[in-house]
């Protein structure tokens, strides 16, 4: 490595409001010597907003690795470089590993800019737990290879975050509902912090119903969570969960306690409506 090397840094940019960039962002854009851009021309219209005229090169994933060693050599010159993607924090779902990897390796210091991120957003307004969660980025587009990854999925417990494209959005929902279950809750975010933002919660089979039904709602980027597999360690009822179903058979139809109880403690809720049966019997 050069005695004074270039800093990297990798900068977030907005994921749709161009408000949501933060100071630290626009003056790192500034100053840097170059920008590496995934596509020059949508991120222009970012630079020109905020009137910033730092030459960009495109790195996507067709030319990362050839540009990754050209952009190392600015570094090791002394140049300070800023990375960003298209939208949101690079290398999530977008290009820049082969280049942040190679910079490391080199010894040249790697500064992150942290701003938005979809699969962060996404979680922070879904409702669905957070404290433990699986980012999947895009399933594969063929359908086999897509519910084989989602059967992989099956069993886990953590909430799942995936991205998605407008033209396969219905397909995989469909697929989702079919390997997890038409019951489980998922959160369908769209465009987030753009103008037709949706966020829209729901059983997996009633979300696909709701796209298919309003072809408008297919339109734009997505992001899927859906809520984990009950954990094997709750498959049992303890005295808390059945608590929570006796206090909702007070006031709701069995079928729904049942279903509402399942959503709160985790457990499945073929098992609650067992015991909810119990439970009115002994009544």
């Amino acid at each position: 490595m050069a005695k004074h090397a270039g800093v990297l840094y990798v900068v977030a940019t907005p994921i749709g409001n161009l408000r949501d960039i933060s100071t630290r962002a626009l003056d790192t854009l500034r100053r840097v010597a170059r920008i590496a851009a995934e596509d020059t021309r949508h991120s222009k219209k970012l630079l020109s907003h905020y009137g910033i005229g730092t030459p960009m090169t495109a790195l996507h994933e067709h030319n990362e690795a050839e540009q990754s060693a050209m952009l190392l050599k600015l570094l090791e010159s002394g140049d300070d470089l800023a990375l960003i993607s298209d939208a949101g924090t690079p290398l999530i779902s977008d290009p820049g590993y082969f280049l942040v990897h190679a910079a490391r390796a080199a010894g040249v210091r790697v500064v992150p800019v942290p701003g938005p991120s979809a699969c962060i957003t996404a979680l922070s307004a879904s409702g669905l737990p957070s404290d433990r969660f699986v980012f999947e980025g895009f399933l594969p587009p063929r359908q086999s290879a897509r519910r084989q990854r989602l059967e992989a999925l099956r069993g886990e417990s953590r909430t799942l975050v995936f991205y998605e494209s407008p033209h396969r959005i219905v397909d995989s929902l469909d697929d989702m509902a079919g390997v997890f279950g038409a019951d489980r809750l998922a959160v369908v975010a769209r465009e987030l912090s753009k103008v037709y933002e949706t966020i829209e919660d729901g059983a997996l089979g009633a979300l696909a119903d709701w796209l298919i039904q309003d072809t408008n709602q297919q339109k734009g980027e997505f992001v899927i969570l859906v809520h984990g597999a009950p954990d094997r360690n709750r498959a049992a009822m303890d005295v808390q969960d059945l608590q929570v179903l006796q206090v909702l058979l007070q006031e709701l139809p069995l079928k729904q306690a049942a279903a509402l109880a399942a959503k709160i403690t985790g457990v499945p809720k073929n098992r609650l409506y067992e015991r909810g049966l119990e439970v009115k019997k002994s009544l």
